[in-house]
């Protein structure tokens, strides 16, 4: 089992920038992949953002592509969404999870664990 706590998450006028943290327990945070999905009030959950168990390969929703880096440290076990540029809509409680899966994946259900979320409000 890995436990996941968001940390970082804020107010923040337009244009600006926050780094949300996302730190798991236990000592197989690198067999991992990792990602980042959000959701608004109202709102389906969506993918933002992925990356590899060594963090080589990354992957972006078009929505964020350009503005927002995900990067992870195995030895802190925490992986990290850098976001910029923010916009109004970026507004959201923004969700690190964790899957086993082999292949990179945004889909949900493809993540076996999940953290409680971190509040990220843009206002413009």
């Amino acid at each position: 089992q890995v436990q996941l706590i968001e940390s970082g998450g804020g107010l923040v006028q337009a244009g600006g920038s926050l780094r949300l943290s996302c730190a798991a327990s236990g000592r197989t945070f690198s067999t991992y992949r990792m990602g980042w999905f959000r959701q608004a009030p109202g709102k389906e959950r969506e993918f933002v953002a992925g990356i590899s168990r060594r963090g080589i390969y990354t992957y972006y929703a078009d929505s964020v592509k350009g503005r927002f880096t995900i990067s992870r440290d195995n030895d802190k076990n925490t992986v990290y969404l850098q976001m910029n540029s923010l916009k109004p809509e970026d507004t959201a409680v923004y969700h690190c999870a964790a899957a086993q899966s082999t292949v990179p994946t945004r889909a949900e259900y493809e993540y076996d664990f999940w953290g409680q979320g971190a509040q990220v409000t843009v206002s413009s």
